[in-house]
This record gives structure tokens, C-alpha cells and sequence, in this order.
């Protein structure tokens, strides 16, 4: 039989089953608090390994965010440049466009002046030749002149009107004076006092006309 109880030098005996089950105890209080502490470090683990997995997506990121950045900026100076260089193109173009025009304007008539330069040489021709001339032969060389005039205008559209005996057009005419209608229909035209010409067909110069009017006679 185990000894129960054990006297230390003259104190109170002690119950040695009792000290047995205190030390049990204790045993098994430490044993808890180690397992909860080991579970408290396991949970700072689990929470740091949280934290870098954070830290790492939050890198990541940033570091896409960086790329796009760059990758726009590249875009835009390349649609800059882009645009720059469309935008000279374009002045170019308008250069050449304003010369073309200026060109025209100078020398857009030269093949009409080239015709018109053999009717002033036949016309001084002429008139140089007008001494001594028979009348005959001077109304012979201005029907000439003037037929060769006419097939230069004519050659190059420009068409002169003959509104003799047609109606009166605001477009074409111009109304200078009134006349007795004489073998016209009355409200027509009577008399050009000035021919017009049409380039093309459109009017270039309105013909100054005569409109015949009934009189008390008629």
C-alpha cells in the first residue's frame, strides 16, 4: 500500500494523492495555454501570409496600371505625330491649290490673247495699208477682220447674241430706249444698240436693246 501521507520535518503531513491530482492539473492548464498559444502564432502566420498576398496583388497592379499609362502615352504621341504631319500635308496641298488658282487667273486666257494678237496684226495690217485704198477694198478688209474676230470667239464659246425680233429677257437684254414698232411684233425687240455676248452660255454682256412700242398710228 502506497504511502498517503508523508511528514517533512515536523510540518504538516502532506497528502501525497492530493499533490498528484494539483500537478495534474497543472499539467493539463499548461498543455491548454501551449495549444492556444501555438494556435495564436498559427493565426499570425495564416494573417501574415495574408498581408503579403495583399501586398503582392497590390504591386501587381500597380505595375499594369504603369504599363497601360506607357502604353497610351505612346499612343498619343503616336496620333500626334499623326496629326502633325497630316496637317502639313494638308497646308501643301492648299499651296499648290492657291498657285494652280493664281496660275489660272493669269494665264488661263493666253490661248484666247495668242487668237486675238493675229486679229490686232491683220487689223494693223489694215489700217497701215489704208492709204490710196479704194473704199471697196477697205469694207473687204474689215469684213475680213471682223469674220476672223468672230470665228476667235467663236472658237473659245464666246457667242454674240442676236435678239433682233425675240422677247425681251432681264437676263440677256437691257432696255436702252423705246421704238414705233415697224415691221415687229410691238413689246419685242426692235433695234441692238449694243450687241451682247454669252461665254459658254452664260452672259457676260447684256445687249442694249430697242422694244417696240404700238403708236396711235399702228
Amino acid at each position: 500500500m502506497a504511502v498517503r501521507f508523508v511528514s517533512v520535518r515536523g510540518k504538516k503531513s502532506i497528502d501525497i494523492r492530493r499533490l498528484s491530482l494539483r500537478l495534474n492539473n497543472s499539467s493539463s492548464h499548461i498543455g491548454f495555454f501551449s495549444t492556444a498559444a501555438e494556435q495564436r502564432s498559427r493565426g499570425d502566420d495564416c494573417r501574415n501570409d495574408d498581408g503579403d498576398d495583399d501586398r503582392n496583388h497590390s504591386v501587381t497592379h500597380v505595375r499594369m496600371l504603369e504599363m497601360r499609362a506607357h502604353k497610351l502615352e505612346q499612343q498619343v504621341q503616336d496620333l500626334t505625330e499623326r496629326y502633325k504631319r497630316a496637317l502639313a500635308d494638308s497646308d501643301n496641298v492648299r499651296r499648290r491649290t492657291q498657285k494652280f488658282v493664281e496660275d489660272a487667273k493669269l494665264f488661263g486666257i493666253q490661248s484666247f490673247c495668242r487668237d486675238l494678237v493675229e486679229v490686232a496684226d491683220l487689223l494693223e495690217q489694215t489700217t497701215g495699208d489704208m492709204e490710196g485704198v479704194e473704199t471697196v477694198n477697205l469694207t473687204q478688209s474689215l469684213a475680213q477682220i471682223q469674220g476672223r474676230l468672230q470665228e476667235v470667239f467663236t472658237k473659245h464659246g464666246l457667242e454674240k447674241m442676236s435678239p433682233v425680233g425675240s422677247t425681251y429677257d432681264p437676263y440677256d437684254h437691257e432696255i436702252v430706249f423705246h421704238t414705233a414698232a415697224e415691221g415687229v411684233e410691238p413689246g419685242t425687240i426692235a433695234v441692238v444698240k449694243q450687241d451682247g455676248y454669252k461665254l459658254h452660255g452664260r452672259t457676260i454682256r447684256h445687249a442694249h436693246v430697242g422694244i417696240a412700242v404700238k403708236t396711235q398710228e399702228s
